[in-house]
């Protein structure tokens, strides 16, 4: 629809003014039918206010007034009008008509009326510059979908009520004259479409029809390209900090003279040098007087005591102390007494010392963080930790605001503004503690320069004035704001606002002070105390309320940053917003703000409280998209973006509290849109997102593809909430660990409370989006549990038992114990690297263990109840029955545990299930060489896991593929330890073995760390050369002895995982003879698989002969088998039919390896009957694993149902050949390399 030539459209400009008081001016250019017309719009007038104005032309300043006055305009000293403002509905309006076509401007000032006063535009003039022409005639054609979707942003930004006819029409009308009015401030028409493009536009043809309009959340929610939003910690970051001058340089090198210096640095520090110089000390200097022919002396040298001087120049003004230390390698880690890890000490140290001169003023406390954190740039994140600490502290109130000194709210607010500008351009320098100057900046409020803060006092005034209240509560707190303005005024103000609103009820002003930690006693601690209580006329109400809520404002403008409303006016009523910017400024639109953005926020202010949060919510995120690329980039509106985004972030998380108890959780749909807000929240919060980015992805995944009832749908959606948890876990326990010893440090200086110390952390987590998704999750989780026939438990090693229960954090910290009574672990981590403590008879965990990982296979070697609880309140209450006496019993997959009385339970009864029959270990000898090819490989000489490969080579069929395989024999390590080079070592293993057979168990890593000291005798590595390539495996001393070495050092692990805690205890549990273990050292080429496997041919889980279980993770099968979160992959199959998913993955990470040498351990106790021996010791890579981030979302094992059971079905035939051909079950390990299966070992199911 193209507009006509002969409308006018005006120019439009907005100015915030004081009062809350809102000035609009329409301007609109000449015409071939009509004059320029400028119209100016008061909103939020109370009083009468002129106009005091005049017009200039090119080149001359002077004003001039029209030979025609208006009605009601006045000559003013004849130079200037003054022209009242009009009353016009709910707005005040004077319209000029300019007839002269040379006019360029018209410039004016306000003048209050009633109360004399003169409003002008930062100390001078406002100025109005008239267009040379109507721009509406050169207007492209507007697109009638760009109005259809400007239509439907109108209609939704009124909360989608249900309009009439007139109504659309009136909405279509409004969005053509918005889209007119942006083109007029020279936005290009493509620059509108993209900045509408991912609108809303489900519009229909506007002939009167309304759009389409949805009042609540479907289950779709639209797709982000979240990978946009991937940020990850940046190795070496490094600060972008100017060059300093090479003034100071010179200066030193001229003092010091260049010729001795070795090193230089230079730093910059604010707007301070720092040159630091390594010097040689000098005996004398010989140069050489020998000429050569062309005449010239050659040759000097140099004779150096061996003693350096370290001279540190510095152009600070006034006394400065040098605070240092000494390090070996890193700048965060001194080796000067008193360091302590994870703290920048000598800035913690400083701040305590400093806390009495911070507690006079706010002006004196966010001065000092501004010089500190100026000071501690090189430092990095810790610095930044222990800033924030303090931060919080006195944010909390647990630090003075103020103490016996008077300070101008202005002074605050610029002080305040210097902190905040250092914190913004900190959040752009170093990118990876963004996380950290967001949390900084959420505790400090805004600031202000110029007028900003000293607008809180004069503001107050005029309430004073104008509503006849100069006396009692009123004045007390006029003169706590001349002393000292604070975070506590805006909720001063709120109570007061409150008390008018609620019909002047005292109750209602102290319940709201109270709320925020104001008690009549707070506030009578002020230096200028507040100690009387409001006392209102009544027909003074609305003007207060009026009066108070515009002051309200202001307060927040300066002390409330990240508070929404105020971060949103302070964007949208920019002072820049009215200028004139460059093409590439307008791509932006406006005050560098898109329309989108506009309109979003627009919308978010209109609906912040609505009960149905849906539209909200998507408005809130999607404001926190648009302005995400601008806070990657230097932006003239930086920080006051920064502090909206932060409101934003806040707000999501406050209104999915707030519309918790309203959610459907029985219909996953509703759920599943709110917990993509949600995770598109934390994405745009987090440094390192790249878990949430995945997680988020692959929710998009199962959004789109739900279906009622869908098990499969449900174990998929489950499977990621399970990563989800470990996410957060793992976030929480992050901050735990980067800042809670700063706050314990700082805390104890300080003299903090010990149990605001002790929760630091752990407050500032439930503070965030984390918590809120943690809510969710666990609301959602039995609901999906239930679809997906789960139960509350999954039973790992089913047995029925009776014990006595006791509760642990962590499995590993008790495997050392025994335990004199039958014992029920209620632990809440469980690795699966761990070996059950003797005397427990069940381990019921709330953590994920992989039902094939070492752990889960000794539970049930050893007939040891091994379970998994989902249901996190049914956890909760097995904790509380801490030493008290319950039995286990098994019902289909479910456990009943009930209490029982224990006076005759003890450990005698429960010998023959808990504890595995007497085994013993035959002690093998040493064959006489320090390795073996395949053929070679005999019981005598080498473990179970080589003796298989063997058997399999040449017996199985040719799409399963064994690898190349080499070993070193049982003996070896002894008769390598027994050489003459390794003598000391031998002796010093000796002495330690003896204080482990005595009790002393902490020196079994004594025994480890010297294992690892062994040298090599050169017989060894011939042999091992030899083998290797007869095997067309690669030697890897043909790539340098670097490469040797490391392979040496994984060997020596290898051995010395015998020493390992789980294995000794292992053994003793089992009464076997630990020196009767031997080592063998089975070396196989590392195949670089796309997938692990883990396979029990018979089902562990059910006792099923006639099923297969198995279980497969991207990479290496090291996350499987080890101590990594999550859960694999799961399947089982008949061995006639096809594979059924049992469960999703949930690992975050994946393994990778380069062509490399695996090291597996080999022992003479894997192959034992009815001992699980495998997975007590090491098997080393030679080459350290490369760990990536897991995108599930493109896994074609998970979404390509076709491609998954073919792989699945390989992976079941190949363990059912493998178990025909040994005939019994079989636990076996491969890999999947481009659709080949790869068996790289397999032993006896126990």
């Amino acid at each position: 629809m193209a507009t006509s030539s002969n409308v006018q459209v005006p120019r439009v400009l907005h100015f915030q003014l004081i009062d809350g008081m809102q000035l609009q001016i329409n301007v609109s250019g000449r015409s071939s039918r009509c004059n320029a017309r400028v119209e100016l719009q008061l909103k939020n007038c109370t009083r009468t206010w002129f106009l005091h104005w005049g017009f200039v032309y090119h080149g001359n300043l002077n004003w001039y007034i029209p030979s025609e006055h208006s009605s009601g305009a006045k000559c003013y000293k004849q130079g200037a009008m003054q022209t009242p403002f009009v009353k016009n509905g709910e707005t005040y309006v004077v319209n000029i008509e300019l007839r002269d076509p040379k006019i360029h401007a018209i410039e004016f000032v306000l003048k209050d009326g009633s109360h004399d006063r003169w409003l002008k535009l930062n100390h001078g003039n406002f100025r109005v510059e008239i267009p040379e022409h109507d721009a509406s005639a050169s207007f492209p054609s507007i697109p009638k979908d760009l109005i259809d979707r400007k239509a439907y942003l109108i209609w939704e930004s009124r909360g989608r009520p249900q309009s009439s006819t007139e109504q659309q029409k009136q909405d279509y009308a409004d969005a053509i004259t918005e889209l007119q009015h942006q083109l007029s401030k020279g936005i290009s028409l493509n620059e509108l479409q993209y900045g509408y493009m991912n609108a809303s536009t489900k519009t229909k043809a506007q002939g009167g029809v309304e759009p389409s309009r949805c009042e609540t959340p479907s289950s779709y929610h639209r797709r982000h390209d979240v990978e946009k939003w991937l940020q990850k910690c940046s190795k070496g970051q490094k600060n972008r900090t100017g060059q300093p001058s090479l003034s100071l340089t010179n200066l030193v090198e001229k003092s010091i003279g260049g010729n001795n210096v070795v090193s230089q640095q230079n730093f910059c520090v604010g707007n301070n040098e720092i040159v630091v110089s390594l010097i040689a000390i000098i005996i004398f200097s010989l140069l050489d007087e020998s000429k050569n022919g062309d005449g010239h002396r050659h040759g000097s040298s140099k004779v150096v005591t061996g003693d350096y001087h370290i001279l540190v120049a510095s152009n600070v003004k006034g006394t400065a102390v040098l605070h240092w230390g000494v390090s070996k390698s890193s700048a965060g880690e001194w080796l000067a007494d008193g360091y302590r890890k994870g703290i920048v000490k000598w800035l913690l140290d400083e701040i305590s010392a400093r806390e009495k001169e911070a507690e006079r003023s706010l002006m004196h406390r966010f001065n000092i963080a501004t010089e500190l954190t100026e000071r501690c740039k090189v430092e990095g994140e810790l610095a930044l930790i222990g800033i924030l600490v303090w931060m919080r502290f006195m944010m909390c109130r647990h630090l003075t605001w103020n103490k016996n000194y008077n300070v101008k709210p202005r002074e605050i607010s610029e002080a305040q503004d210097r902190f905040t500008n250092l914190l913004q351009r900190t959040f752009l320098d170093q990118p990876n503690d963004q996380e950290i100057v967001r949390l900084e900046m959420a505790f400090v409020g805004r600031g202000g320069q110029g007028d900003v803060g000293q607008r809180i006092r004069d503001e107050l005034l005029m309430i004073q004035r104008n509503n006849d209240c100069k006396s009692g509560m009123m004045e007390e707190w006029h003169q706590k704001l001349h002393n000292n303005s604070s975070l506590d005024d805006v909720f001063i103000c709120e109570a007061l606002l409150n008390y008018l609103r609620c019909g002047l009820t005292l109750d209602v002003y102290w319940k709201t002070l109270n709320a925020h930690g104001l008690t009549k006693e707070k506030l009578a601690s002020y230096d200028r105390p507040i100690v009387s209580e409001p006392h209102f006329r009544m027909e003074a109400k609305e003007g207060l309320i009026h009066d108070l809520t515009m002051y309200l404002k202001t307060l927040k403008a300066v002390h409330s940053g990240a508070e929404l409303e105020s971060a949103i006016e302070s964007c949208l009523a920019s002072p820049f917003k009215n200028q004139d910017f460059t093409r590439a400024d307008r791509v932006n639109a406006f005050g560098g703000l898109s329309p989108k953005l506009q309109d979003c926020l627009n919308f978010v202010k209109t609906h912040i409280g609505d009960e149905n949060i849906g539209p909200l919510m998507e408005k809130l995120l999607e404001s926190r998209i648009e302005i995400r690329p601008l806070l990657l980039t230097p932006h003239r509106l930086a920080k006051e973006l920064l502090f909206l985004d932060l409101a934003l972030a806040s707000s999501v998380r406050t209104t999915m509290e707030r519309g918790l108890k309203n959610f459907n959780f029985k219909y996953p749909p509703e759920i599943m849109f709110f917990i993509s807000l949600v995770l598109e929240n934390l994405c745009l919060s987090t440094v390192n997102n790249e878990d949430l980015i995945y997680c988020t992805k692959d929710w998009y995944r199962v959004s789109e593809s739900y279906k009622t009832s869908d098990v499969q749908w449900a174990l998929q959606t489950k499977a990621i909430l399970d990563r989800l948890q470990l996410v957060l876990a793992d976030r929480a326990l992050n901050f735990q660990n980067k800042i809670q010893p700063s706050a314990e440090y700082l805390g104890k200086l300080l003299g903090i409370g010990k149990t605001v110390i002790n929760t630091f952390a752990e407050e500032l987590v439930r503070a965030g989006s984390e918590a809120v998704l943690s809510m969710i999750i666990n609301r959602f989780d039995p609901i999906l549990r239930k679809v997906a026939n789960l139960g509350s438990w999954q039973v790992i090693s089913p047995v029925a038992v009776c014990g006595f229960v006791t509760s642990v954090n962590e499995l590993i910290t008790v495997q050392r114990k025994v335990y004199r009574k039958p014992t029920v672990i209620i632990a809440t981590r469980v690795t699966g690297e761990e070996e059950i403590p003797d005397g427990v008879v069940a381990v019921l965990t709330s953590d994920m263990p992989d039902v094939l990982s070492h752990v889960s296979i000794r539970a049930r070697n050893s007939k040891i109840c091994f379970a998994t609880c989902f249901d996190q309140n049914n956890f909760r209450n097995l904790k509380l029955k801490e030493g008290r006496a319950v039995s286990i019993q098994l019902k289909s997959s479910n456990l009943i545990i009930s209490d029982i009385s224990g006076s005759n339970l003890s450990l005698s009864s429960l010998v023959s299930s808990s504890i595995p029959r007497r085994v013993t270990l035959q002690r093998k000898t040493f064959c006489g060489r320090y390795a073996l090819s395949l053929e070679e490989f005999t019981t005598e000489m080498v473990g179970a896991k080589s003796c298989n490969i063997k058997f399999l080579r040449g017996r199985v069929p040719s799409w399963i593929w064994i690898p190349m395989s080499v070993a070193m024999p049982f003996g070896a390590f002894e008769t390598v330890l027994s050489k003459d080079i390794n003598k000391d070592i031998a002796n010093k293993i000796t002495f330690f073995r003896k204080l482990v057979h005595g009790g002393d168990v902490s020196k079994l890593q004594e025994i480890k760390g010297a294992i690892l000291q062994m040298s090599a005798p050169l017989s060894l590595t011939t042999e091992l050369r030899s083998k290797m390539r007869s095997a067309r495996m690669p030697w890897l001393g043909d790539e340098g002895e670097g490469r040797w070495n490391c392979a040496w050092e994984a060997i020596r692990k290898v051995w010395a995982s015998k020493w390992n805690e789980r294995a000794y205890f292992s053994c003793k549990k089992a009464k076997l003879n630990h020196e009767d273990l031997r080592m063998a050292v089975l070396v196989q080429a590392v195949i670089c698989g796309d997938y692990a496997f883990v396979i029990h041919t018979k089902n562990p889980l059910s006792g099923d002969t006639s099923e297969i279980y198995a279980e497969i993770v991207k990479g290496l099968g090291e996350t499987l088998v080890g101590a990594y979160p999550g859960r694999a992959m799961s399947f089982i199959a008949k061995k006639n039919n096809r594979p059924i998913v049992t469960g999703y993955p949930s690992k975050q990470i994946g393994l990778y390896s380069k062509p490399s040498i695996i090291f597996h351990s080999d022992s003479n106790g894997e192959d034992l009957e009815g001992y699980a021996g495998a997975g007590l010791d090491d098997s080393v890579l030679m080459d350290k694993e490369e760990s990536m981030v897991l995108d599930c979302s493109i896994d074609p094992m998970i979404v390509d149902k076709s491609f998954q059971i073919s792989l699945f079905s390989k992976v079941a035939e190949a363990g059912k050949i493998i178990e025909t051909l040994y005939g019994r079950p079989q636990d076996i390990e491969g890999v999947i390399k481009d659709g080949i299966v790869y068996v790289v070992q397999t032993i006896p199911q126990v």
